[in-house]
């Protein structure tokens, strides 16, 4: 059944908190859950908001235009990006040509007019301050965002690194889990800041969040260690990172749905690469 809450519509802007609203994308998928949820950022009296991650490709125009509507008028002063992925850069360049605002990420290939991100960099603009982390783990460019006076507890802007359902996807090989693992660590230290995800509904206290994909996450690799030890070790010495993927992917993730099998594939192998380093 179709939802029938309007801020669940791509056209509809969602309020998130004091400093932020959001606008969905049309790009709902298994990866996706809704869409993505591209953010305004800034002070209801500014007059001028930031906005995070465009969006994909397809359908960008439409996108765009929501978006506009959504700012009631206010400029467009800066556009930031979580991660390199095309659900949040697809549309970087149609936003920057039609806004004139730059664009900044973790990584060159995404920043247009504007310098990539420094790790714990203050970003004053549109009468806010955000605090750029870089958080990688889910790819290696990934940012979030904080927003330490959005409220009693602040804000984090937290891309695909922490999702309002389910978990992240580590991008393996260019994400890795001992990079996710340090990263939410650093975002639980920002304690009860309000969750701000790029898929998904906002959620309550980073730190609590955080602490519950950090237990998953452990509690992954101790499945992944219990494959392995049932494996025979010849084979298992023999066998690819790819071939043990292949072969635990059953065991580890017995519920799995067939059209995310590649993702479980990925998971798998930043979990083998993992525990290979630890030894």
């Amino acid at each position: 059944m179709a939802s029938t809450d309007p801020s669940s519509s791509p056209s509809a802007a969602r309020a998130d908190s004091h400093l932020t609203s959001s606008v969905l994308a049309d790009n709902p998928s298994g990866m996706t859950l809704e869409g993505t949820n591209t953010y305004l950022v800034g002070d209801p009296g500014a007059e001028s908001v930031v906005v995070v991650d465009p969006g994909p490709a397809e359908g960008a125009e439409q996108h765009l235009e929501n978006v506009l509507a959504a700012t009631g008028g206010r400029r467009i002063e800066l556009i930031l990006v979580t991660h390199r992925h095309g659900d949040h850069t697809g549309a970087v360049d149609l936003f920057a040509s039609r806004t004139g605002a730059p664009v900044r990420g973790g990584s060159p290939d995404w920043c247009r007019s504007g310098a990539p991100l420094v790790p714990g960099e203050r970003i004053p603009a549109a009468g806010v301050v955000l605090t750029a982390w870089h958080t990688p783990g889910h790819t290696s460019d990934s940012f979030s965002f904080a927003l330490p006076d959005d409220g009693a507890a602040g804000s984090v802007l937290t891309g695909d690194t922490v999702l309002g359902r389910g978990t992240t996807v580590i991008d393996h090989p260019d994400g890795t889990l001992a990079d996710y693992l340090v990263s939410l660590e650093t975002l639980i230290s920002l304690g009860d800041a309000t969750v701000l995800p790029a898929h998904g509904p906002v959620l309550p206290s980073i730190a609590q969040v955080g602490a519950m994909y950090r237990e998953h996450r452990h509690q992954r690799l101790e499945q992944v260690r219990a494959a392995l030890a049932g494996l025979d070790p010849a084979e298992r010495e023999a066998a690819s990172e790819a071939e043990l993927a292949q072969r635990l992917a059953g065991t580890v993730y017995p519920e799995i749905e067939e059209r995310l099998r590649p993702a479980v594939l990925m998971s798998l192998g930043a979990q083998l690469a993992y525990l290979a380093d630890k030894g």
